[in-house]
């Protein structure tokens, strides 16, 4: 497969990726207020809530810090896929590195444009409705400082510890109890396909890196 070609597939993948994210997000937005949910079934719900942190609603250091790095993330990830393509690389090396880059994406949108364009949504208790569009400028945050949407709540496993168990006897709880959204997904797979599937992929890329340092150092002692 030509260069071309690689590189069409790979842009089609991330923009198809953020616009599956993107109108998922919106409609979970637009029409359910926080902390309401939807039972699909008892291991699937959609539970809108909102986080300012990383992937899973993480939430580590400065809001407008994390959102700036994530742009420069995302920057030396596309510089990346561009220089794979170029070096002849795999078309489903390609392919998981895009569905990262998608995924990074879809979450920095959030944090760049919801702030401007939606209110700001409220709790499902308080009875004020899901949130809605307004002009660009008029929404409930600055540029960057935007909360990311999640929605996809999956309580695999429901139980209490048993009365022996330290600290949290007799507590329920529930196994995997994160709350994502579907850039997160594609981050998610795409690591854990990139680890699986293309580690030699990077190994091949370090080992050529490392044989080029070698190179260079057995040319300069000879200089």
């Amino acid at each position: 497969m030509n260069r071309k070609k690689k590189s069409m597939i790979a842009c089609l993948i991330i923009i198809l990726l953020i616009v599956i994210d993107q109108a998922i997000k919106v409609a979970v937005k637009l029409n359910m207020s926080l902390g309401e949910s939807i039972h699909v079934f008892d291991w699937f719900q959609i539970e809108f809530i909102e986080n300012n942190g990383m992937a899973w609603g993480m939430e580590i250091g400065s809001k407008l810090l994390l959102s700036l790095f994530r742009i420069v993330a995302v920057c030396a990830l596309i510089w990346y896929i561009g220089k794979k393509i170029r070096d002849g690389a795999k078309m489903g090396f390609i392919v998981v590195l895009s569905m990262i880059c998608a995924g990074a994406a879809g979450n920095i949108f959030d944090s760049l444009v919801y702030g401007q364009i939606f209110t700001a949504s409220q709790p499902y208790y308080m009875g004020a409705g899901p949130a809605h569009l307004v002009s660009w400028g008029e929404g409930y945050a600055p540029v960057l400082m935007g909360r990311v949407v999640d929605m996809f709540y999956f309580p695999l496993v429901r139980g209490t510890f048993p009365d022996w168990f330290p600290i949290w006897s007799g507590e329920p709880f529930v196994f995997f109890s994160p709350v994502f959204n579907f850039a997160d997904s594609c981050i998610s797979v795409g690591v854990f396909a990139l680890f699986l599937f293309y580690r030699k992929d990077l190994n091949l890329e370090d080992a050529a890196a490392l044989r080029q340092d070698e190179v260079n150092a057995e040319d300069h002692a000879k200089g």
